[in-house]
């Protein structure tokens, strides 16, 4: 059933500026997390005789057992006009088998978020499922009843019927002490766990312009915006799943040209053509997704988004790309052009055989840490309202370049305080000490910095920088409790605020070859 495939949503934004080091290595055994993705959709009643709201839904759960999971999703408003409408939340569930093809799934989905002028109150939702499934060969698809409540303070309240899709994914590990070992590749290479066909992988950081077009217009006064430039930084992910042929995910957040909030998240599929010995590469991409706030009108949130891009080798498997395209509702109420620029890394994981057979003959694992939490600025300042704390859930990824150095991004919603609209994403790099006391202890210090905005928190056009210093608790050699204490300042708004964060910590190391 779990077919080995490509783990790619816990490494977005960790695989860039890959540094090999050379380190004596064995042959590490390899461990296998079984899993699932699933995408599913609602449409919920909303207030004052206001369409309903349609959000789509993405998650990825890890099984605990034969029947429990628990794992990460975000929503986004699709139909409705709630577009720009994000969440963020954690899962946990139970899915048994009824007969040989039916199966009973039960889960509770719990997060934080909002936008686009939603009476989100501070953001805090609950959406618990009951649902029924038929399993395919390679997929399941279910529905049943579901249920949803922005209870701070908000009035999203419905019950509501839900569908979605599972696609069950696995992927191969190795514990988190092994990373910076070295895989010696010699003759015996047929005997290691480890001699598998690797996964192709790209990710690409990335700076897009959004020139509006058509009959896009303000959401908040009605006017035309036809003309004017929204400046976006994200990251997108490329995973090859057949020759040329890749799926992408792509998320990007505003920091420039309108107020704060706008975002816009993407899945989608692509085809890549190569030329000049593989330094050039032609890629046309299709894909869906959401897309809204900082004022700018979509309607519901949904959009498509074709782009063709151009990458050209730099250094080893480092590329420079050059993208443009469009970002538009399919009735064109929104429409941009998009045109921007970024680096872009390729990597063979999790295998010592690339995918035109050959025989990769360098390999290492790298440590990977998936930090869920739940965050508190102090009085946070706001426009036009006096200061007050500010509660956010908040999942961050480190990619460690050694033993010691990591890179990282994290992304928050707002869920308690008044602020639900309000939302972040942000990069940047920290340092982290060798486990202390018996390897139970480990010290950390970090700077982030990136785009935020919404929930009328005067982040000024988006820009934040984020220092913090905190510790780990290990549990065992892959589950930790987290904490830190810092500060976040916006560049050109007042917030200015101290801030503490504690959270649960999953650390693996993966294979990377070359």
């Amino acid at each position: 059933m779990f077919k080995k495939t490509p783990f790619y949503l816990f490494i977005f934004l960790q695989t860039f500026f890959l540094f090999a080091q050379k380190n004596d290595g064995l042959n590490i055994p390899k461990l296998t997390q079984k899993g699932f993705l699933k995408i599913d959709y609602l449409s919920t009643k909303m207030p004052l005789n206001e369409k309903n709201m349609g959000l789509a839904g993405i998650h990825y759960n890890l099984y605990l057992n034969d029947w429990a999971y628990a794992g990460l999703g975000m929503y986004s408003a699709v139909t409705g006009t709630r577009g720009g409408l994000f969440t963020l939340g954690v899962n946990a569930g139970i899915r048994k088998s009824l007969f040989s093809t039916i199966y009973f799934d039960a889960g509770l989905h719990f997060g934080g978020g909002g936008g686009a002028g939603a009476p989100d109150g501070g953001g805090a939702y609950i959406l618990p499922h009951f649902n029924l499934g038929y399993q395919f060969s390679k997929f399941s698809i279910e529905t049943g009843y579901s249920y949803i409540n922005f209870f701070d303070n908000g009035n999203i309240v419905g019950h509501q019927i839900n569908m979605g899709v599972q696609i069950p994914i696995s992927y191969d590990y190795a514990s988190f002490n092994m990373l910076e070992n070295k895989l010696i590749v010699d003759k015996n290479i047929s005997n290691y766990n480890w001699y598998q066909e690797s996964n192709k992988l790209s990710l690409l950081l990335h700076f897009n312009n959004l020139y509006l077009m058509g009959d896009t217009k303000n959401k908040d006064t009605g006017e035309s915006m036809k003309g004017e430039t929204i400046r976006t930084v994200g990251v997108e992910l490329d995973t090859y799943i057949k020759n040329n042929t890749f799926l992408f995910l792509k998320a990007d957040g505003a920091y420039h040209g309108i107020p704060a909030g706008c975002m816009d998240i993407v899945l989608g599929l692509g085809y890549q053509f190569s030329f000049n010995k593989d330094r050039t590469k032609l890629l046309g991409k299709f894909g869906i997704g959401a897309a809204g706030g900082g004022g700018v009108d979509t309607q519901g949130g949904f959009i498509i988004y074709p782009d063709l891009s151009l990458e050209q080798k730099i250094f080893k498997n480092i590329y420079l790309s050059f993208n443009t395209g469009f970002l538009m509702n399919p009735d064109a109420n929104f429409v941009s052009a998009t045109y921007g620029l970024g680096i872009k890394y390729y990597i063979n994981q999790n295998g010592l055989i690339s995918s035109d057979g050959k025989t990769l003959t360098s390999a290492k694992f790298k440590g990977f840490e998936i930090i869920v939490g739940e965050e508190m600025y102090f009085d946070a300042e706001r426009n036009n309202a006096d200061p007050q704390n500010l509660q956010q859930i908040l999942l961050q990824i480190n990619f460690y370049l050694n033993k010691n150095f990591y890179i990282s991004g994290q992304t928050a919603f707002a869920n308690f305080g008044n602020a639900g609209a309000y939302a972040e994403g942000i990069a940047g790099g920290g340092v982290s000490t060798s486990s202390k006391f018996s390897n139970k202890i480990q010290l950390f210090a970090q700077i982030l910095t990136g785009a935020a905005g919404g929930g009328f928190m005067d982040t000024g056009e988006g820009l934040i920088v984020k220092p913090s210093v905190g510790a780990s608790f290990l549990f065992n050699d892959k589950l930790g409790l987290r904490a830190s204490f810092g500060h976040v300042k916006a560049i050109n708004g007042e917030l200015n605020s101290t801030m503490i964060n504690v959270g649960l910590n999953y650390r693996i190391s993966m294979l990377i070859a070359k």
